[in-house]
């Protein structure tokens, strides 16, 4: 079924979009909530609460790109689900992801010259400098949470291609939020 198909069955209130959209994206929404909080149990609620929220938020939103949508409202989920399962204590890859793009990206939090929005529109225009394989990698990386190892796999190539390949990206990413007027 299209996604088109599916938004409309969610403006019509009919549950079917629910499990529409779980036949088509369950799977792929289940490997990213696991890839965050690494526990089966936790991954499925992310993806119950997923669909909850989706249900709650179309109508009104129409959403253009459908599972970016889906996905994004996931990934948040898994990431509030870490956060509150390990308070006192930072799961390693996930700290270990953030201190490789501090150097990056600009603390929004700290500065709040620079809107998220904005800096999503600097980072999708970014993205779109990228040659279609470098993309893949820095998206499986920092938005997937994938692994050296499994995006290596992926994609044919060494654990260290995909390390250098990373490195570059985030060093031409630095240059390019510079060039935008986004001070780090």
């Amino acid at each position: 079924m299209e996604d088109s198909k599916i938004l409309e069955l969610f403006f019509a209130r009919n549950e079917d979009a629910i499990k529409h959209t779980d036949e088509i994206y369950g799977r792929r929404l289940y490997h990213l909530a696991d890839n965050i909080v690494q526990n089966g149990q936790d991954a499925e609620e992310s993806v119950s609460d997923t669909y909850f929220k989706a249900w709650d938020s179309i109508p009104p939103h129409r959403p253009q790109y459908f599972f970016a949508y889906i996905a994004r409202i996931c990934r948040n989920f898994a990431l509030d689900k870490l956060d509150w399962k390990n308070a006192a204590k930072r799961k390693a890859e996930i700290v270990s992801l953030t201190q490789e793009m501090e150097c990056c990206i600009p603390d929004i939090q700290r500065d709040r010259t620079l809107e998220g929005k904005e800096l999503g529109m600097i980072l999708d225009g970014f993205l779109r400098t990228l040659s279609a394989e470098n993309r893949m990698i820095f998206m499986r990386r920092y938005w997937y949470v994938d692994t050296l190892a499994e995006i290596a796999v992926r994609y044919g190539i060494s654990e260290s291609a995909v390390r250098m390949r990373l490195n570059r990206t985030r060093d031409k990413l630095a240059g390019y939020l510079k060039q935008e007027g986004v001070h780090l």
